[in-house]
C-alpha cells in the first residue's frame, strides 16, 4: 500500500511540476519581457503593469476555483462512498498533489538558496498526510486554504476598484507656431526651440522663456506661492505650472526629462533605496519559526509517532499568518478610501502610531487657493464700496481665484454690479473695461505702471507692507486716477484650527511645526492663530528635507503634511508623509497617504484608523499564533493527533479572519468624527502675535 502510494505521489509530482513550469513560470517570464520592453514610455508602462497584475490575479483565481471545485467534489464523494468502498480515498492523492504544486515550487526554490521557509512545512505536512493515509484531512485543509485565498484575492480586487486615480496626466497634445500658424502636435514631439502657445486654463508643458503675450500663472505646485505670478516677455516659465488668464508664447528651453519638474523626479528616484521595502512582520515571523518547527516535528516522530509529528508540523501558522495579515491591512485600506483617505503604503498605518511630531507646509496645506478680501483702501473721493463695485465690474466674468474672492466680497456687501458699456480686456497684469462712460483698470502695481497711472505714496507704503506680510494688492483706477486698492489675504482652511486642536490632544503628539517659504511675520502670525508650537519661515524648497532630517536626528518621529512638487523631497524624508489631492504627480507619488477631499477634515480620522489598525493587528496575530502553541503543546502533553491540529488551524483561520474583518464594521470614534468648527479663521494685520520658537536648529 505504502509503495503504491509513493509511486503515485512521485509520478503526479513530476508531471505536475513540469506542467506548472510550462504553463505558469514561463508565462510570467514572457509577460515580464513584455513589460521591460515598454519601460521607456512611462504611461504605457503603468498600463502594462496593471494588465500583468490583473492577468496574474485571474490566473490565481482560476487555479483556486479549480481547487475548490475538485476538493469540494472529492470531499463529498469520500463522505458518501468511503464507508461502502474505502479505496475511493485514493481519489484524493492526485487532487492533493495537483493543489500542492505551487507550494512545491516555492519550497524547492528556497531550498536551492539554502533557505528553509514556511512553505516547506506545508509541503511536508501534505506529503505526510498522503503517505500515511490522512487523505480526508489533507483534502479538507486544502479546501479551507483555497477558500481563504480566494477571499483575499476578492478583497484585493475590491481594494483596487475603490482606490481613486488622483494622479495628474500630462497633456496629450500641445500647440506650437509653425510659419505663423498654430498647429497641434503630440506632447512627446516637443523640441528645444519650439514656440509653444499656451492659453488660459492650460498647463505649461515645458520650461521656457516668454516671447510674446502676458498672463497670470499659478506656480504654486512648483514654488509654493499662493498668489498667481504675472508673466511677460523675457520672463521664465516652468513645466507643470498653469496659465490662469491670458495667453503667452513660449520658446522651449528644456523639455521632457530636462525640465525642472523632471529633475525633482530624478532626485526622488535616487532616494528609493533609502526607503526600500521590508518584509511584512508576519512573513518574517513565519519564516523564522519554520526551522524550529521542523526540528520539533522531527523530534516528535520517534516519540509521538506519525500522527503526533504531523500534528506538530501542521500546527504552524505559516500561510494563515500571511493571509490574515494581508486581509487586515487591505480591509483598513478600503475603509480609509471610503472616507476619502488614499493609503498607498500600508506600512504608514503602523508608523502613524509612533509619530510624535507633525509638520505642516503652509501654502496649499493650511491655506486655500482662493484668497480673502481684507482691507479695502480708498481715496478721499471714493468710498470702499465704490472701489469694490468697480473692481467687481471688471472681474465679474473672470474665473481665477482673485476674481472669485472679489466677487464673493461684493456679494457679501450686496453690491449692485454696474453694467459694462464697452469691454477691452488686457488680461495678464490686469484688465481694462468701460463702465458708466469711465475707463476702469484693475490689476497689479506693474499693470498701473505700464499704463502710466501714478501711484500715491500712501498706496506705495501699503504695497510694501503687503509684500512683507505675504498679502497681495489689487489696484483700481478710473480714467487716469488711482481710486484705491483691495488687499487680499491668504485664506486659512476653515477646518484647520479645529483639526490641529484635536491633534494636539493626542497623547503621542509632542510638537507641531509650520515650514513656509513666506516671510517671518505672516508665518509667525499663522502659527499663533492655529495654535502651532514652532515655525520655520523663508525656507527654500531644498532646505525642507534638511530641517526634517535635523529634527529626526534629535529623536523626533515625523509626519509631514505637504502639497506641491517643492514638498516632494520633504515627503520622502519624513517617516510618514501625507499629501492632498491636487498636488503634483511627484508630490502624490512621494506621499504615502493622500487626503482626497483637498482638506484636512479626515486627518484626525486617519490617526484613529491607524490606532485601531495596530490594536486589531495585535489581536489578530495573537489569535493566529496561539493555536500553534496549543497544538504543539497538546501533541507533546495531551496526545493531540493530526486531526486535532487541523481543526485547531481551522479555528485559528476563522477567529483570525473574523478579527481581520473588523474594519467592515468600523466606525470612526466620536472624537475623530465629531463635527468640526468650519466657521473659518482669518488673519488680520492688527492681530498681535508673540514671538514663537523659530529656526532653532
Amino acid at each position: 500500500m505504502l509503495l503504491t502510494t509513493m509511486i503515485v505521489v512521485g509520478g503526479v509530482l513530476y508531471g505536475g511540476k513540469k506542467n506548472y513550469q510550462q504553463r505558469f513560470k514561463i508565462k510570467q517570464l514572457v509577460a515580464w519581457k513584455n513589460v521591460t520592453s515598454k519601460f521607456p514610455v512611462s504611461k504605457n508602462n503603468n498600463k502594462t503593469l496593471v494588465d500583468i497584475t490583473q492577468q496574474t490575479n485571474n490566473r490565481k483565481k482560476q487555479i483556486l476555483t479549480r481547487n475548490l471545485i475538485l476538493t469540494a467534489v472529492s470531499l463529498g464523494v469520500m463522505i458518501a462512498v468511503s464507508p461502502f468502498f474505502p479505496p475511493i480515498q485514493f481519489l484524493a492523492i492526485p487532487i492533493i498533489l495537483y493543489a500542492s504544486i505551487p507550494a512545491l515550487q516555492k519550497s524547492l526554490d528556497k531550498f536551492k538558496q539554502g533557505i528553509i521557509g514556511a512553505d516547506i512545512l506545508n509541503l511536508i505536512t501534505i506529503l505526510g498526510a498522503i503517505l500515511f493515509g490522512f487523505y480526508f484531512l489533507g483534502l479538507f485543509a486544502i479546501f479551507i486554504y483555497s477558500i481563504a485565498q480566494r477571499a483575499i484575492i476578492k478583497i484585493h480586487e475590491d481594494s483596487h476598484s475603490n482606490l481613486i486615480d488622483v494622479f495628474q496626466q500630462i497633456p496629450k497634445s500641445v500647440w506650437i507656431i509653425v510659419d505663423d500658424v498654430e498647429i497641434r502636435i503630440p506632447f512627446q514631439e516637443i523640441k528645444v526651440g519650439d514656440i509653444l502657445v499656451v492659453h488660459a486654463g492650460e498647463v505649461i508643458p515645458a520650461d521656457g522663456i516668454v516671447t510674446s503675450g502676458i498672463a497670470s500663472v499659478d506656480q504654486q505646485i512648483l514654488t509654493g506661492e499662493a498668489i498667481p505670478v504675472d508673466k511677460g516677455v523675457a520672463d521664465e516659465v516652468f513645466a507643470s505650472t498653469t496659465v490662469l488668464t491670458g495667453q503667452i508664447f513660449i520658446r522651449v528651453e528644456k523639455a521632457g526629462e530636462a525640465t525642472t519638474v523632471a529633475k525633482v523626479g530624478q532626485v526622488l528616484n535616487n532616494m528609493v533605496d533609502f526607503k526600500s521595502s521590508k518584509e511584512l512582520r508576519a512573513e518574517r515571523l513565519a519564516d523564522k519559526t519554520a526551522l524550529p518547527t521542523l526540528i520539533a516535528g522531527g523530534i516528535a516522530f520517534p516519540v509521538l509517532g506519525t500522527s503526533g509529528a504531523l500534528a506538530v508540523l501542521g500546527s504552524h501558522f505559516t500561510n494563515k499568518m500571511r493571509m490574515i495579515a494581508s486581509l487586515s491591512i487591505l480591509n483598513y485600506l478600503n475603509i480609509a478610501s471610503k472616507n476619502g483617505i488614499l493609503i498607498k503604503d500600508g506600512r504608514a498605518l503602523e508608523w502613524l502610531e509612533q509619530v510624535d511630531t507633525i509638520i505642516f507646509d503652509k501654502t496649499g496645506t493650511l491655506t486655500e487657493d482662493q484668497p480673502t478680501v481684507g482691507i479695502i483702501h480708498s481715496s478721499t473721493d471714493y468710498s470702499e464700496n465704490d472701489v469694490l463695485r468697480y473692481a467687481v465690474a471688471a472681474e465679474y466674468k473672470q474665473t481665477h481665484p482673485i476674481a472669485k474672492a472679489i466677487i464673493q466680497e461684493a456679494e457679501n456687501h450686496n453690491l449692485r454690479i454696474p453694467t459694462i458699456d464697452e469691454t477691452e480686456y488686457q488680461i495678464g497684469y490686469g484688465l481694462t473695461v468701460q463702465v458708466e462712460n469711465k475707463t476702469v483698470r484693475v490689476g497689479s502695481k506693474r499693470f498701473m505702471e505700464m499704463v502710466n497711472i501714478p501711484i500715491p505714496s500712501k498706496l506705495q507704503e501699503v504695497e510694501q507692507v503687503c509684500y512683507q506680510e505675504g498679502h497681495s494688492l489689487i489696484m483700481v483706477a478710473i480714467n487716469e486716477q488711482l481710486i484705491g486698492a483691495i488687499e487680499l489675504l491668504p485664506t486659512i482652511r476653515p477646518e484647520a484650527k479645529a483639526v490641529i486642536q484635536q491633534l494636539r490632544q493626542l497623547p503621542q503628539i509632542k510638537a507641531t511645526y509650520i515650514i513656509s517659504g513666506d516671510h517671518e511675520m505672516p508665518t509667525r502670525r499663522l502659527a499663533k492663530t492655529l495654535g502651532i508650537d514652532h515655525y520655520f519661515a523663508e525656507t527654500l524648497p531644498e532646505n525642507k528635507a534638511k530641517i526634517i532630517e535635523q529634527l529626526q536626528q534629535k529623536g523626533k518621529f515625523i509626519c509631514y503634511i505637504g502639497d506641491g512638487i517643492n514638498d516632494a523631497i520633504a515627503l520622502k524624508q519624513s517617516q510618514v508623509s501625507i499629501s492632498l489631492r491636487g498636488a503634483s504627480t511627484v508630490a502624490t507619488d512621494s506621499a504615502q497617504i493622500i487626503l482626497l477631499d483637498k482638506g484636512l477634515q479626515h486627518l484626525n480620522m486617519l490617526f484613529d484608523i491607524a490606532k485601531t489598525y495596530n490594536r486589531n493587528m495585535d489581536v489578530t496575530l495573537a489569535l493566529v499564533v496561539t493555536p500553534t502553541f496549543v497544538g504543539i503543546g497538546g501533541a507533546y502533553l495531551l496526545g493531540f493527533g493530526f486531526g486535532s491540529t487541523v481543526f485547531l488551524s481551522l479555528f485559528a483561520l476563522l477567529s483570525g479572519t473574523s478579527s481581520a474583518m473588523f474594519p467592515v464594521f468600523y466606525e470612526p470614534s466620536k472624537k475623530s468624527s465629531k463635527k468640526l468648527d468650519l466657521t473659518g479663521t482669518q488673519i488680520t494685520r492688527e492681530e498681535s502675535a508673540p514671538s514663537l520658537e523659530t529656526n532653532d536648529l
